[in-house]
């Protein structure tokens, strides 16, 4: 009696995924996305979240907010569809994280069809709570702004708007209203956020000296890349806040939610005991507006990373399923052949 070896292009496959499985599972544990839901990561002295009970005047808040923005349980209104208001909230504890990320989860709306609507949302993380801050503000400001730009002040401009851009400033010049900050930017990316039926996201990150911004607005549960650049030095013991203006024209600029969360990241025995209050608001490579790249994982919370890395791991696992089904599809033919023999 010959005993005929347990081949089969099932049982082959079926190694080939528990393979496929084990090498997805050890990726993942690689690139944890601690942030996604992990509440032990989630600041919430920094963080805005429904129903704010956090915010007011009293000396507990840990947010307080200035001119025409209205707190209700459902959102912050920064200001109302009416002309020439300015509204801004701020966190009243100083962050002293070192790498960290920050969700806005925020909607813009009004009245007002194209191009007549205005002016945006600013979101910042800078050395003092700004009144007035953000578009419509003339001020310097030593830190992180992120401008959610919704008029094209210059007509000259051939970008679409709304437009997303980020500066970082040592308080010796401030954002251009008249260029649409084109001036200073560190780069950026157009949005479609207004009037949306579903919710919009931005998502900050600042890590190891890499700022990244994401966006979230098209409803498919995936992050955009707007912004990644690195050499960018923040400090920290500032303060985070948002900000919205209206001129001639407005909208509604509403901040649903903000939500900090704590990266964590190792850094050399130099770079702790280097003093990061002391740290001057930087950049130290300036590189222009890319076209933005659609992350093919979904998921911009797990560990960054570039577009030739995931390329470059997407064909791997491809390779890995193309050799497994020619391993599979040689070890059947052998088996349909010794199953000749024996018969």
């Amino acid at each position: 009696k010959v005993t005929k070896p347990n081949y089969s292009q099932g049982g082959v496959c079926k190694m080939c995924h528990i393979f496929l499985l084990l090498w997805l599972l050890h990726f993942s544990s690689v690139y944890s996305d601690i942030t996604d839901g992990n509440a032990e990561h989630l600041k919430r002295e920094h963080s805005l979240i429904k129903p704010y009970q956090g915010v007011g005047t009293s000396s507990s808040s840990q947010w307080d907010f200035w001119g025409s923005t209205l707190v209700t349980s459902q959102y912050v209104r920064l200001t109302p569809d009416e002309r020439s208001k300015q509204g801004s909230i701020w966190n009243t504890v100083p962050c002293y994280l070192k790498d960290w990320e920050m969700h806005v989860q925020f909607k813009v709306h009004g009245s007002g069809k194209k191009n007549l609507h205005g002016d945006g949302i600013a979101i910042w993380y800078t050395k003092e709570r700004l009144h007035p801050a953000g578009p419509g503000s003339n001020g310097n400001f030593h830190g992180l702004a992120i401008f959610v730009d919704t008029y094209p002040n210059d007509e000259a401009s051939d970008r679409s708007f709304p437009y997303i851009s980020a500066m970082v400033s040592n308080g010796s010049f401030a954002y251009d209203h008249g260029k649409d900050g084109r001036s200073t930017e560190l780069g950026g990316c157009s949005a479609e956020i207004r009037n949306k039926d579903h919710d919009t996201y931005l998502a900050i990150r600042y890590s190891k000296g890499r700022l990244t911004i994401m966006v979230d607005v098209d409803d498919r549960n995936e992050w955009k890349e707007c912004i990644d650049i690195g050499g960018v030095r923040l400090p920290t013991g500032y303060y985070f806040g948002a900000s919205a203006a209206t001129g001639d024209l407005s909208d509604n600029h509403d901040i649903i939610s903000m939500k900090m969360y704590q990266l964590m990241v190792e850094h050399t025995p130099e770079e702790d005991s280097q003093d990061w209050t002391k740290i001057e608001p930087s950049v130290s490579l300036l590189k222009s507006p890319k076209d933005n790249i659609d992350d093919p994982t979904g998921n911009f919370r797990s560990t960054p990373l570039t577009g030739w890395k995931v390329f470059l791991l997407l064909l791997c696992a491809l390779l890995g399923i193309v050799v497994c089904a020619v391993v599979g599809a040689v070890v059947f033919q052998k088996r349909q052949e010794r199953n000749k023999r024996f018969y």
